[in-house]
């Protein structure tokens, strides 16, 4: 079993400028942890709020590493046949259908009832081998020949067996398939897992697993993801809209705004042509950063102070940069 062959990292800070050229804003604890996965060959598990970026460091490694990316949607009831493999009953059935025509010639010549069973046995073996197999995404990412980055994507929504039968895969980089037997990685996947805490996973499951918790970042660094995702936005105004979503974070909300919704809104307000952030045009697009109307209501009757902290903290840091 190989390990994947990588560009050469030696610190953490060359996975910042890499994933920095991808637009990823990354932490030096994140690409620490990054880099450790990596170099030590382990999973990573990623936790934290929805929309802060798990899933988008992922797809970011994969290109900066130029290998695939497989990733395993998890869900409530999600299965070995759904994540693993699962075998073409289709073509068995087909098979069946030529094996039961072509049934006398392939009994020609034998005399006694064993030595026809020994014949049908041997081609009944074939209902069972590559041919008719369909590899889903943890077969897949074992069989890359380059490797890949396997993302098991919100593993907490999937069920307590499924994440038990993960265990081997995560140890041993190695699936056993009944009638196949055990099928080695060809070369070992960098695996990351993500988990937004919706259940507590097992011991198991942490002690095979790098650990990671990315929280809603600091008013930094989203202004530097707001100034690299959406550069037409000017200035001053990422600079307010950022003051005013880390204020928002400071309520009692049902759903706190995350770094995904902060970059809606931002293009949100390109779309609109907006040059300041007025009440107006905040009443208007409110919607696109938060998705409960109680939300909504709470955020409205904060929308004065909001403002006036958004319109200061924005030219303190417009006074800083200039």
């Amino acid at each position: 079993m190989k390990a994947l062959h990588a560009p050469s990292f030696t610190s953490p800070d060359d996975f910042v400028t890499a994933l920095g050229q991808l637009n990823y804003i990354a932490s030096r604890r994140i690409a620490t942890a990054a880099y450790l996965g990596l170099h030590l060959e382990k999973p990573l598990l990623v936790e934290g709020p929805a929309g802060v970026g798990k899933t988008e460091l992922a797809k970011a490694l994969a290109n900066v590493l130029d290998v695939a990316l497989v990733r395993l949607q998890c869900y409530e009831g999600l299965d070995e046949a759904k994540a693993l493999y699962e075998w073409k009953y289709g073509k068995q059935l087909l098979y069946t259908q030529i094996l039961r025509e072509k049934l006398g010639d392939l009994l020609s010549g034998t005399h006694g009832l064993d030595k026809a069973l020994e014949r049908l046995h041997a081609h009944d073996d074939l209902f069972y081998s590559e041919p008719f197999l369909e590899p889903r995404p943890l077969l897949r990412a074992l069989r890359e020949p380059e490797g890949c980055v396997l993302l098991v994507d919100e593993i907490d929504k999937a069920d307590p067996e499924f994440e038990a039968f993960l265990l081997e895969l995560l140890s041993d980089y190695q699936v056993s398939i009944p009638e196949l037997g055990t099928i080695k990685a060809a070369v070992k996947p960098i695996v990351l897992l993500t988990s937004n805490a919706t259940r507590e996973l097992s011991d198991a499951l942490r002690r095979r697993c790098l650990h990671l918790h990315i929280p809603y970042p600091d008013r930094e660094i989203e202004q530097r993801i707001v100034r690299a995702r959406v550069p037409e936005l000017p200035e001053y105004l990422g600079q307010a809209l950022v003051t005013f979503v880390q204020g928002l974070r400071t309520l009692d909300l049902k759903k706190l705004p995350a770094v995904s919704e902060t970059l809606d809104w931002a293009r949100t307000l390109v779309l609109l042509n907006a040059e300041e952030l007025g009440e107006e045009i905040v009443r208007d697009s409110l919607s696109t950063l938060l998705k409960h109307e109680e939300d909504v209501a709470t955020t409205l009757a904060e929308l004065p102070r909001l403002l006036k902290e958004a319109h200061s903290g924005g030219r303190r840091e417009h006074a800083a940069h200039a």
